[in-house]
């Protein structure tokens, strides 16, 4: 996908104009974003030049204007000059933290911050004065009562005349900031009594009512024509808030279809898709440009869709921005989630280089180098990271994964909880939290933090799997199954997600269900090709059937080898115990991959104990012989093997006697 040199200047052009718009509306993410995209096309600087070479710069060479958000319409922007002086300092107020004062420039007649309503006290209870019975007499003459329904007042809008949207979002926004900011505040420490949904943002009530005022005066969702899409994104992300994500879906996505260069808008409408076939629903109504891709792109991410058609449009971007470090972070984390962790290493690792102060997305390299694990490399992403900037939550993310990884858990928790503390959505705070408090086995934090990381993102599998393991250290058995489903739905190409929910099955006494899901780890596990129901109980059907040996996890084999065993299915048992007891040896050159046998574990120790066992029973001594020998030298399990060996011998010789007599 290559765009024409006219192409090229019209989309920056817009970028500029956006990154204009977006700062003069404080939306400092969304301006920085832009920004970096404006700044990774290529360019003839990428090329080789001569040192000591100055290059000539042609005055007439074509290059887009300094971007200056110009408003097409000539009463809002007659408004926005006539409203000039008032815009600089409230704009100065919000860079300066004081909100309150912001928004106070353009809506003086704001609401108290207190929610509390007066009462009305009972007359009977409260005597009244002279004065007050006279008026009680003047009202009641005329037919009315104090104490009565009052008269019903003219509604007064509460919205300035002849404000100008960029005005408006300006206020309001400073409002819901100085909500967010007071609700941290009332929030106090870290999983506190007062933190989660207890504390709300208390501006939201007001600045809905003031944006569904606004926008039914001006024909509601359907009239776009006066809307420039910025105070339908406020009013997006306030419904967002309320829970409200079917009208929040509707004028967020008329808000990228007015403004399709806010990117805040997008991340707003992406944290709505909740599977791909939302994503495909969406699409139907998103803007036919450069932004739906990225969308796609970040979605595809989101809900783990290692697919050809999200990689050819991660390449067709890569072509246009070369040097986006938002495209090389996507490309990074679809490898991490593919668990091709090469590849994901070596992306983060030339981006660490390029941009060694850009902190964005660092926490998600930090997961990466802690699973490999890497304790050089992410001691030196912590240094590197800490002297940027001590204060921001990637950078306390990464300390926390590097404690952790060293086994220091509570100096882990205290990085983390210094995250949330910086920034209480940031969702993989919470989530790693998690993760240290079940190290601690401390239950009922872990199972709170994990609450929080799935009310953040409800796409976070790994909330969902921990929430399911904090339920299972209490043995509440049936919740564990439903948080442990609600993971492997999510990220279906994990086995160790569908060993988990066997697991839960099988403590639950579903023995049928249980099988399916461990046959279902393992087909995810080995990669085998199978359109075969899991559900079957062997035989041609079972897509573990013609299993190669050091291919499958041992474990999980041994595992539904019991579960048949709990069933009385002995035959379909003894198969996956043999099975189990292949994973030793390699595929060999008969076999259909180059997979190297594990060797001689403890869990093949004991399906070779199973075996032999099960052997004696039937009354076959040769084989029994035969294993119960192998436990001997293998060193596990050797006391009941020498027993079997000489019961066996034992019955052996008898029988030679019982043979001599006759």
């Amino acid at each position: 996908m290559a765009l024409s040199s006219e192409q090229q200047l019209e989309l920056q052009t817009q970028l500029q104009q956006v990154v204009v718009a977006c700062n003069e509306r404080c939306l400092y993410f969304a301006a920085k974003w832009s920004a970096e995209l404006l700044n990774s096309f290529a360019t003839s600087e990428d090329g080789p030049t001569d040192d000591g070479e100055d290059t000539d710069i042609d005055d007439d060479t074509d290059a887009p204007p300094h971007g200056q958000y110009l408003n097409d319409d000539p009463k809002e922007a007659r408004l926005e000059a006539r409203e000039l002086p008032r815009f600089f300092l409230a704009k100065s107020l919000f860079d300066c933290r004081e909100f309150d004062r912001c928004a106070a420039v353009f809506l003086p007649t704001q609401v108290p911050h207190s929610t509390s309503s007066p009462q009305i006290t009972s007359p009977t209870r409260v005597p009244l004065s002279s004065s007050q019975l006279k008026l009680h007499a003047q009202v009641s003459s005329k037919g009315k009562s104090v104490f009565g329904r009052q008269p019903a007042k003219p509604k007064t809008s509460a919205l300035p005349k002849n404000l100008s949207q960029k005005a408006l979002f300006l206020a309001l926004y400073a409002r819901y900031m100085s909500g967010e900011k007071r609700k941290n505040e009332d929030s106090e420490t870290i999983l506190g009594p007062a933190d989660g949904p207890v504390t709300a943002n208390k501006e939201i009530p007001g600045i809905l009512a003031l944006l569904e005022e606004y926008f039914n005066a001006r024909g509601g969702l359907q009239d776009i024509t006066n809307s420039q899409g910025w105070l339908d994104y406020l009013y997006g992300i306030a419904l967002l808030r309320t829970k409200s994500d079917a009208s929040a879906k509707q004028w967020l996505l008329r808000s990228v279809n007015l403004q399709p260069y806010n990117w805040s808008a997008w991340l707003e409408l992406a944290s709505l898709v909740g599977s791909p076939e939302e994503m495909q629903q969406f699409s139907e109504h998103l803007p036919r440009n450069i932004m739906s891709l990225f969308f796609h792109i970040h979605c595809s991410q989101e809900l783990f869709q290692q697919t050809p058609e999200v990689f050819n449009a991660l390449a067709q971007m890569e072509s246009i921005f070369p040097r986006s470090a938002f495209l090389q972070q996507q490309k990074a984390m679809l490898h991490y989630h593919g668990r091709d962790h090469e590849s994901a290493l070596q992306i983060f690792d030339t981006l660490l280089k390029e941009q060694p102060h850009r902190l964005d997305g660092m926490e998600i390299f930090s997961n990466l180098l802690y699973v490999l694990p890497n304790r050089p490399k992410l001691a030196t992403l912590a240094s590197i990271a800490s002297d940027v900037d001590k204060f921001r939550p990637e950078t306390n993310c990464i300390l926390g994964n590097y404690y952790s990884l060293i086994s220091e858990h509570e100096k882990a928790v205290l990085h983390f909880r210094r995250a949330l503390t910086l920034d209480r959505n940031f969702q993989a705070a919470w989530t790693l939290m998690g993760h240290e408090y079940i190290e601690l086995k401390n239950t009922q934090a872990a199972i709170e933090s994990y609450r929080r990381a799935v009310d953040t993102n409800r796409k976070d599998y790994r909330a969902w799997y921990g929430l399911g393991q904090g339920y299972e250290m209490l043995e509440c058995h049936s919740y564990s199954l439903f948080y442990y489903q609600r993971a492997a739905a999510l990220y279906p190409g994990d086995p160790k997600m569908w060993a988990a929910v066997g697991n839960a099955y099988a403590k639950c006494n579903k023995t049928a269900n249980a099988i399916q899901a461990f046959k279902r780890a393992l087909v995810v596990g080995s990669h085998i090709d199978t359109s075969s129901s899991f559900g079957s109980s062997g035989g041609n059907n079972d897509p573990l059937a013609h299993a190669v040996g050091g291919a499958l996890d041992p474990q999980i084999l041994y595992e539904i080898a019991c579960l048949y065993e709990k069933d009385g299915a002995w035959d379909e048992a003894a198969a996956y115990m043999e099975l189990t007891l292949a994973q030793e040896e390699g595929a060999g050159e008969e076999g259909v991959g180059e997979e190297e046998g594990l060797g001689v574990t403890q869990v093949t120790c004991r399906a070779r104990l199973w075996l032999a066992r099960f052997c004696y029973a039937r009354g076959e001594w040769a084989r029994t012989m035969e294993l119960a020998n192998e436990l001997c030298q293998d060193g596990w399990e050797v006391e009941e093997a020498k027993g079997l060996v000489r019961d066996v011998r034992g019955r052996l010789a008898l029988a030679e006697e019982e043979e001599v007599e006759g």
